[in-house]
């Protein structure tokens, strides 16, 4: 009796397929299923949660947009493209945890789309715009930045249990990935493509790809600000700097996106070394 029951839940619990359809689906695609604790129990589920694996999607979507783009000469589209991959990263997660569809599965996804959105694609759009001339320099500069933002991401998933949710330890990927194209988006928007690029340009936004590419993989603490109470009221104040922080990038997007990440990025470096003087200060 206990099995006919449990195989009736667990034919409940399987994700409705339109008739004739499910047969040839189960034969290309074995069904997900993972193991979710309920009421401090282990149960076992099939099927995955639709909505925040859309936005991942989308994000790895324009991750890879931003290679094509790139690879076609681009250079405007491709760090748009990152940039809205980087908006709907931030958007997956909380979307999850506001409708409680958070899984196994959508955290493992969203960490292979920030690698291809926060990885690969900047690096390829940074290597197509400059450092495709520059050699062994240039390619080993690009792979750096690879390399450790896939190492940064292996160590945010197994420490993601126990670390400080205020703080990352290293530069987080999409942050890096900000300062990457933000530097091809000023040099476009300045005329320096192709030909008009000098090397000595080249050559410093290869040691800045290779840079932000360490900084990703050092134990600079960084602010997450998730910290933050967006559901408390705050001051008038507040709204009327954020309306002048939009009138300013609104002057010169590429530029102050620039000079924005620029700064967290080195806010790592300084804040280590502000705690290490208030620890040794009397």
């Amino acid at each position: 009796m206990m099995d006919e029951q449990e195989a009736n839940k667990q034919e409940t619990d399987r994700p409705s397929v339109a008739p004739g359809v499910s047969a040839p689906l189960e034969i290309l695609v074995d069904e997900h299923e993972e193991e979710v604790s309920e009421n401090g129990k282990p149960v076992r589920r099939q099927g995955i949660f639709l909505l925040p694996n859309l936005f991942t999607t989308g994000g790895l979507f324009a991750g890879f947009y931003a290679v094509i783009a790139a690879l076609r000469g681009d250079f405007e589209s491709a760090p748009i493209a990152i940039l809205a991959a980087l908006v709907l990263d931030g958007l997956d997660g909380r979307i999850a945890r506001l409708t409680n569809t958070q899984s196994k599965f959508g955290a493992e996804y969203d960490s292979l789309a920030d690698m291809v959105s926060f990885g690969v694609a900047p690096a390829l759009v940074m290597f197509s715009f400059a450092l495709g001339d520059l050699g062994k320099f240039g390619w080993s500069a690009a792979f750096i930045y690879v390399a450790c933002a896939a190492l940064r991401l292996a160590r945010f998933n197994t420490q993601i249990d126990i670390a400080d949710r205020n703080f990352f330890t290293g530069l987080a990927s999409p942050s890096a990935a900000c300062v990457i194209v933000s530097a091809v988006w000023v040099c476009s928007d300045m005329g320096l493509v192709g030909t008009d690029l000098p090397v000595e340009v080249a050559v410093l936004l290869a040691c800045l790809t290779a840079i932000i590419g360490i900084l990703m993989i050092a134990n600079f603490p960084y602010n997450s600000f998730k910290g933050i109470d967006l559901h408390g009221r705050v001051p008038f104040v507040v709204m009327i700097i954020m309306v002048l922080v939009f009138g300013l990038v609104t002057l010169d997007p590429p530029l102050i996106l620039l000079l924005a990440s620029l700064a967290y990025a080195i806010s790592g470096p300084v804040n280590m070394a502000l705690g290490r003087r208030r620890k040794h200060s009397p």
